[in-house]
């Protein structure tokens, strides 16, 4: 069953009248992980950002954007805005650009919950240190009491996870969420999307150009080039016997490097040689 429909989504850059995205439409089943792949600029960032209606004033949209079985994109911006968060929780690539530099962590943490649930400092405070913890992330407290640019990509990451615990969304949107990581604190991060898929069962869409990454996360996955969707489809079929052109590029490049890299470093593949 779905729990988001996206149909005939147009978007245009209203100061020029270019065409970005002709129309596309698509799923989101309840529970499953959707990853939508391609190259950049195939429109994938901003088709994310016109479901929660973050794209720039210039970027213009139409079409139907159905949550729950309501027209989210006939909304107000008043009752849009009570929606991201707590229903549609939107982790973006660039973890620095979701807190404001001049406040400490905690500063963004509160107000988010302030506006969602109304909690009280303390209760704040224990809220986000049990979800900190359960995301690896040592010294809460002292995180809270830090600015954006003293933390590492990976930790803001995972900082945006524990919120996301908190709040308990019924949509995750993370778009490009390992990008400006290191090898390292991507595995880290991709782990805890996977606990937090277990932990939650909520429904997510996973922006992301990395095919190992979308391999080991998304249930079904659609492919984007140049503002169109080219193929689509259960995750483990796409891998095995891609359909279009594009795809079969995008998977054979990715099984390339997988190969190289293991040559490099004579991994399973290598050994016995």
């Amino acid at each position: 069953m779905s729990i988001l429909l996206i149909s005939k989504l147009r978007i245009w850059d209203g100061s020029t009248g270019k065409v970005i995205i002709p129309a596309i439409s698509f799923e989101l089943n309840s529970g499953s992980c959707l990853a939508i792949v391609g190259e950049s600029g195939s429109g994938k960032s901003l088709t994310c950002r016109a479901i929660l209606r973050l794209n720039q004033r210039n970027i213009r949209q139409s079409g139907e954007i159905v949550f729950q079985g309501e027209r989210i994109d006939r909304l107000a911006e008043n009752e849009m805005r009570r929606r991201r968060g707590k229903q549609l929780y939107m982790i973006p690539q660039n973890g620095m650009r979701a807190f404001d530099p001049t406040s400490v962590i905690g500063v963004h943490l509160r107000d988010t919950l302030v506006h969602h649930f109304g909690w009280n400092r303390s209760e704040i405070v224990e809220k986000m240190k049990l979800a900190m913890q359960s995301v690896r992330l040592k010294d809460p407290v002292g995180i809270m009491n830090k600015y954006p640019h003293q933390m590492s990509g990976g930790m803001l990451q995972r900082v945006m996870i524990s919120l996301a615990i908190v709040l308990e969304p019924d949509i995750i949107i993370a778009d490009e969420p390992t990008s400006a990581l290191d090898t390292v604190s991507k595995y880290e991060v991709i782990e805890q999307f996977c606990r937090l898929r277990e932990k939650m069962g909520c429904s997510m869409i996973f922006v992301s150009h990395d095919l190992g990454v979308v391999r080991k996360i998304a249930d079904e996955i659609v492919v984007m080039r140049d503002g169109n969707i080219v193929e689509r489809g259960e995750a483990s079929v796409l891998f095995a016997k891609p359909q279009h052109e594009y795809t079969r590029h995008l998977v054979a490049s990715h099984a390339g490097i997988h190969e190289h890299f293991n040559r490099v470093i004579g991994g399973p593949a290598y050994v016995s040689r």
